[in-house]
């Protein structure tokens, strides 16, 4: 059986939103302390990147991550205690979310068919055999 997987995004006003793209962007800059090695890590440009890391600071009066310049030990990147919370509060919701859908689409998970058994079913059915 399949377990439905949920992605959804929060429009907290226009263009002032969270998705699953910047979450984990947030996460990749937590782990590497530094936007060019999150970009890396999540095969994107620095410049999307840096996108999306701006348009998160600027979609909140707290600042989400902070920047330092480089230097001899080199610049990097840091979420702030705001940004912490963003990723908990979105991670929660994730998990609430991911366990309301597998309860009400339970039923409807087994009959989920796998991509194999789609093409297989989809062949009999155009040479007239209904049977499965």
């Amino acid at each position: 059986m399949t377990t439905p997987v949920v992605r959804f995004r929060i429009d907290f006003a226009n263009h002032a939103n969270v998705g699953p793209g910047k979450i984990a962007l947030l996460e990749a800059i937590r782990t590497s302390g530094s936007l060019s090695q999150a970009a890396r890590e999540l095969r994107m440009s620095y410049r999307r990147a840096w996108l999306l890391m701006a348009s998160l600071n600027e979609s909140f009066v707290k600042p989400v991550t902070r920047s330092t310049t480089g230097g001899k030990g080199g610049g990097g990147a840091a979420l702030t205690e705001f940004g912490e919370q963003l990723i908990r509060s979105y991670r929660a919701l994730d998990r609430d979310i991911s366990s309301l859908a597998a309860r009400r689409l339970n039923l409807i998970s087994p009959a989920v068919a796998t991509r194999a058994q789609s093409k297989a079913t989809s062949l009999r059915r155009s040479l007239g055999h209904n049977r499965v």
